[in-house]
This record gives structure tokens, sequence and C-alpha cells, in this order.
């Protein structure tokens, strides 16, 4: 085992975001009105003749550990945009508004500071539900095309039911916002396609310290009440 003051998730931390420097992004911070600030990841050099591209990620880890391969491989096609959505990393909002609409509502916003007259999208699982609220709400005027990945768009109470009974788990919150690794482990096995044979423990508990860190006590109620479900006995 390392020593315990390395922490392999925060030196992949700071490889992301040098790949995200590299591919001529910087990160800032937007305040889109009185309540909320948006991190957000943009074109060091907007180019004009480059279209577009918003990349929402998905409930868990921020941006960066989630677009890095399509950043690097859409930024010489692209101006990319990332923001990370409200509550995970630094975007934050004194607003009680929690729902996929306000964050839909809070990413328009920042795209109007920034200046963007019309961008394609693409929201992956989470961000998926974000990207369908934000082209519902904007329309083809500001929102060209939509990519939507692995997201349930219409998902209903009974689809998480059976999911925590696949994870043979009570509540949806756990294994969503998981604090433990037993919890995590189950996360990864029922979200992650290409699994890794065996993660040692360390590993995991450094993981959970420094990527689920940013998981605000308010990031629960983000997914409209989704995350009250509970599985009948």
């Amino acid at each position: 085992m390392p020593p315990s003051f390395v922490s392999f998730s925060g030196l992949y931390s700071g490889y992301l975001r040098r790949c995200f420097t590299g591919a001529g992004l910087f990160s800032q911070k937007i305040d889109i009105d009185d309540e909320t600030t948006l991190h957000v990841w943009g074109p060091t050099n907007q180019a004009t003749e480059k279209p577009s591209l918003v990349l929402i990620h998905g409930f868990g880890p921020t941006a960066i550990w989630q677009w890095r391969q399509q950043v690097q491989f859409l930024a010489p096609h692209f101006n990319i945009y990332v923001p990370d959505l409200i509550f995970f990393g630094e975007s934050t909002t004194r607003s009680k508004e929690r729902s996929e609409k306000f964050q839909a509502e809070s990413v328009g916003k920042l795209l109007e500071k920034l200046g963007l007259k019309k961008c394609h999208v693409v929201g992956t699982s989470y961000g998926g539900i974000v990207a369908y609220n934000m082209a519902k709400m904007l329309g083809e005027e500001k929102i060209e095309k939509v990519v939507i990945c692995s997201s349930g768009v219409n998902m209903t109470k009974n689809h998480n039911v059976k999911l925590l009974e696949r994870a043979g788990m009570d509540k949806i919150e756990d294994l969503m916002l998981p604090s433990s690794t037993q919890n995590l482990r189950k996360l990864m096995t029922l979200a992650v396609a290409k699994r890794i044979p065996f993660m040692p423990e360390f590993l995991l508990k450094d993981f959970l310290k420094v990527v689920y860190k940013h998981l605000e006590p308010s990031i629960p109620s983000l997914v409209g009440g989704r995350c009250q479900i509970r599985r009948s006995r």
C-alpha cells in the first residue's frame, strides 16, 4: 500500500485537468444570476469557423472525469464547453430549486453569458436528461443537434425499484451516492461496461474521498425526488 499522503485519484484529477488545458480549454466560474455560479471549461481561443458543442456530464464525478477522451478528440473540430452541473464540482446556487429543468435553465443562462447564439449539446446519463430539457426549453433557434447517451428520460419510479432489486439495496441514494466502498463496488458493477477485474480497497477509499467529496447534501434532491425511492420488502 502506498503512503497515506499519496492520492492516486488526486494525481489522476491533475492529469485530467492537464488533458483539458492541453486540448485548448481553460477553467472559469461565471455568475449566471444573483444566486447561481457555474464552473465551466471553455476554449482559450474561440474559433469563429467552428461550431460550438456543450458536453453535459452525468451523476457522480465532475465533468473532467467523464469527458476527457471526447474533449481531446473533438476540440480540433468544435468550440468545446464543459460545465459542472449545480452542486457538482465548483457550481453552486442559493436557490431552493432542485430539478433537471432548473439545471437546464442554468446551463441555458450560462450559454447566454458566454455569448453562444447556437450550439450542439451532448448529455450522458443525468446530463442527457438535462440536455433534453434544454432542447425542449430553448428550442431549435438555440439548440441545433442533441445527442442523449444512456439517459432515462422516461424513467419511472418502477425503474428505480427494479434497479434496487438488482443491486440488493434498499435506498437509491445509497447506490447513486456511495459513501462506502461496498456500495461503490455495487455501483461500478451496474454502471461500468468494461469492468476492472480487481480494484484494491485503498484505491476505492481514495476515490470516494477525492472524487465524491464534492457531492453536497443537496444533491439527492436534484433528480426531482427520484432519490427518495425505497425498495419494498
